[in-house]
């Protein structure tokens, strides 16, 4: 585990060059606090246009912050040039739905054809949430946040279908109303939560076993809260399984240059 506090003050700029040096290699939550970070999918053109299709239909899980220009490895996003094929800590590789590897950067895998989706990301709301003096626990703990697969079904578009994925944060009983308060505040990132409570009501069976991320503790006087999260995508490229697609692991974010004040509204 890692304590990505001591990063909380960094600029993003300082932080994506120490990953671009592979000098930081883990999740990202907690760092450069106040900035946004973003999920990452990158397909072949030939699937962009479902894909954003699919984006615009399903915006609490996939809200889409920037659409590059094909074959374009940075984005507006950024006041310093940075690089998307370089500057998350991991990545994954899809190949007809199937993993086929993670890896610190994708520079020998670009493709001059390739269309870049940057998602808002639950991370970018935790610094309005630790203000307001609600826990963010996976912080505290210095872990990953908890993801699971649910029965909830996300809406079609072209090729890409399947279920939505949601993070989860244990909230104190009388804080919930204020979670919800703060995060209807910035939809880009996914907004208010889509479940607070009973777990199995969204198919989820055991909370101590998320489907990606860590499990967290949940203490006496909490409530599991789930927001819509951006590795939705992932669930759905497993079960769509398009020829090839390039993601950021769960929890290992694109940090940008655009405080989370500025994604309000």
């Amino acid at each position: 585990m890692h304590d990505n506090l001591i990063y909380a003050d960094k600029t993003p700029a300082e932080v994506r060059k120490l990953i671009a040096e592979e000098k930081i290699t883990w999740q990202t939550s907690g760092m450069c606090s106040g900035y946004a970070q973003a999920n990452l999918v990158i397909l072949p053109k030939s699937d962009a246009f479902d894909f954003l299709l699919f984006a615009q239909r399903n915006p609490k899980s996939c809200p889409i912050l920037e659409v590059t220009d094909m074959g374009s490895r940075l984005t507006k996003f950024t006041v310093e040039n940075a690089d998307i094929a370089r500057d998350i800590p991991r990545y994954r590789i899809f190949e007809k739905g199937e993993l086929t590897g993670e890896y610190s950067n994708i520079e020998n895998f670009w493709r001059d054809d390739f269309v870049s989706f940057l998602i808002g990301c639950s991370f970018s709301f935790e610094s309005m949430m630790l203000e307001s003096g609600i826990p963010v626990r996976h912080i505290e703990e210095g872990k990953n946040v908890p993801m699971y697969k649910t029965d909830i079904d996300c809406m079609p578009a072209g090729k890409f279908s399947g279920k939505m994925v949601v993070s989860m944060r244990p909230i104190p009983y009388n804080q919930v109303v204020k979670a919800v308060t703060v995060t209807e505040q910035v939809p880009s990132v996914h907004g208010t939560p889509v479940h607070i409570g009973d777990p199995s009501l969204i198919g989820i069976n055991d909370i101590s076993k998320p489907d990606f991320g860590d499990s967290v503790t949940i203490n006496p006087g909490e409530i599991p809260v789930f927001w819509a999260c951006g590795v939705t995508p992932q669930s759905v490229i497993m079960n769509s399984k398009p020829d090839f697609v390039i993601t950021h692991a769960p929890g290992h974010m694109f940090i940008t240059d655009i405080k989370n004040t500025d994604l309000k509204g």
